[in-house]
C-alpha cells in the first residue's frame, strides 16, 4: 500500500510533468500517469509534423517514463470537448473583436475537469500537474495559489480560474523548484534527452503560431466577410484600409501595412463596422479597467477596495492598483497608467505572492 495514497498526474511528455510524476512516485504516492490528447494538426489545417504536448512522440515519452518507473499510464482523448469549448471560444472571441486567453479556459473547463473525472474512476484522491506554482490551505478554509519559486517560470497567472473545489484535490510538486533544478533532476534520473527537451510557448492548437491562418481555416468565408474595413484615427478620420478586424490586436504596432509619419498602435477594434482604430502610444494608456467572469481564490469576496498588483498579460511585471468587487465584476483603478489593455485577455490580481483571483478584461 502506498504511503500517501493514489494520485493522478497529468503527463505531457515534457520535462516538467515527467519530473513531477517521478518526484511524487519517490515520495510514496501511488502514481497513475495520464496524457490528454486535446488536438491534432490535421484538424488545425496544417500538414506540418506534430510537435509539442499532443504529438505521438510526446505521448510515447510519457508512457516510456511510466514504464521505466513501474506505474500505470493512460491516454485520454478529449479532442471533442477541447475543440467544442476552447477552440470554438478562441474563434468566437476574435470574431467579437477580443483577444482570447485559451490556456486559462483549457485549465479551468477542460483539463481539471477531465483529470478529476478520470481520478474519480481510478479512485485517486488527488491530481497533480507540472505547473510552477504553489498551493496551501489557509485558516479561512480557502485554498490559495501562490507564485512558484522561479519567477521566470511562474504559472500562477494561468491558474486563476481553477475552482476551490478543484484546488482542494490539486498538488503542484514543482512550485518550490527552479526550472534549472528540474532539468538537473531529469539528468540525474538518466533522462538526458528529457532534460534537454525544448519548450514551446505557442498556443498548442495553432500551427506555426499563425492564428490568422488558423482563423481562415476554421471560418472558410472569413476574408470575404471582413476584408476592406477602415483604419481610422481616434477622431474618426479614415486613414487606410485593413485586411479584416480579427487579424489585429490591441497594442499592435507591426504589420499594420500603413505609414502615418509616426508610430501608431491599434487602440480599439469595432467588429460591428469592421473598423480598427489607430492612435499614438499615449492613446493606449488606461487608468482603469473592468473584468468579467470573476473567480476569487484567496478571499470569498472583495467588497472593500483592496490594494493589489494587477497583471494584464502573462509576462507583465504587474501594476499597483486598487480593486473592488462590483457584483460579478471587478473594477481596477491603476495607480499608474497601463498600456495595451486587450479585452478578452486575463487580468490577474496578487497580494504579495498570493493569487487573489482574476477575470477576463472587458
Amino acid at each position: 500500500m502506498s504511503k500517501h495514497g493514489r494520485i493522478l498526474v497529468a503527463m505531457s511528455g515534457g520535462v516538467d510533468s515527467s519530473v513531477a510524476s517521478v518526484m511524487l512516485h519517490e515520495q510514496g504516492y501511488e502514481v497513475i500517469g495520464l496524457t490528454m490528447k486535446t488536438w491534432d494538426y490535421a484538424s488545425s489545417g496544417s500538414s506540418s509534423k506534430e510537435t509539442g504536448c499532443c504529438s505521438l512522440d510526446s505521448i510515447n515519452d510519457a508512457r516510456a517514463l511510466a514504464v521505466a518507473y513501474g506505474f500505470p499510464h493512460y491516454i485520454l482523448d478529449i479532442r471533442s470537448e477541447f475543440g467544442d469549448f476552447v477552440i470554438d471560444n478562441f474563434v468566437e472571441e476574435y470574431l467579437a473583436g477580443r483577444t482570447p486567453n485559451p490556456c486559462v479556459l483549457c485549465n479551468t473547463h477542460i483539463k481539471w475537469e477531465a483529470l478529476l473525472k478520470r481520478a474519480d474512476k481510478l479512485d485517486c484522491e488527488f491530481i497533480a500537474t507540472g505547473h510552477y506554482a504553489n498551493i496551501r490551505l489557509q485558516s479561512n478554509g480557502r485554498y490559495v495559489i501562490s507564485k512558484g519559486k522561479d519567477e521566470n517560470k511562474d504559472q500562477s497567472y494561468v491558474l486563476w480560474g481553477v475552482s476551490q473545489q478543484n484546488l482542494a484535490r490539486t498538488k503542484f510538486p514543482l512550485g518550490s523548484y527552479a526550472k534549472a533544478e528540474i532539468r538537473q533532476m531529469a539528468a540525474e534520473m538518466g533522462q538526458l534527452e528529457l532534460a534537454n527537451k525544448s519548450e514551446s510557448y505557442e498556443i498548442c492548437f495553432v500551427p506555426e503560431n499563425d492564428y490568422r491562418s488558423f482563423l481562415r481555416h476554421k471560418v472558410e468565408d472569413l476574408d470575404e466577410r471582413v476584408s476592406g474595413g477602415n483604419f481610422v484615427l481616434t477622431d474618426g478620420t479614415v486613414v487606410g484600409k485593413h485586411s479584416g478586424y480579427p487579424f489585429y490586436t490591441i497594442g499592435q504596432r507591426k504589420g499594420l501595412g500603413i505609414a502615418l509619419g509616426q508610430p501608431m498602435f491599434v487602440t480599439k477594434i469595432i467588429p460591428e463596422t469592421n473598423t480598427v482604430v489607430l492612435g499614438t502610444e499615449d492613446e493606449l494608456h488606461r487608468s482603469s479597467a473592468y473584468v468579467r467572469n470573476l473567480n476569487l481564490v484567496k478571499y470569498e469576496n472583495i467588497h472593500e477596495p483592496l490594494e493589489a498588483i494587477t497583471k494584464i498579460r502573462y509576462k507583465d511585471a504587474g501594476t499597483l492598483s486598487s480593486i473592488v468587487q462590483e457584483r460579478d465584476n471587478m473594477k481596477i483603478d491603476f495607480h499608474h497608467h497601463v498600456s495595451g489593455i486587450a479585452p478578452g485577455q486575463s487580468a490577474v490580481f496578487y497580494e504579495g505572492n498570493d493569487l487573489l483571483g482574476g477575470g477576463f478584461l472587458m
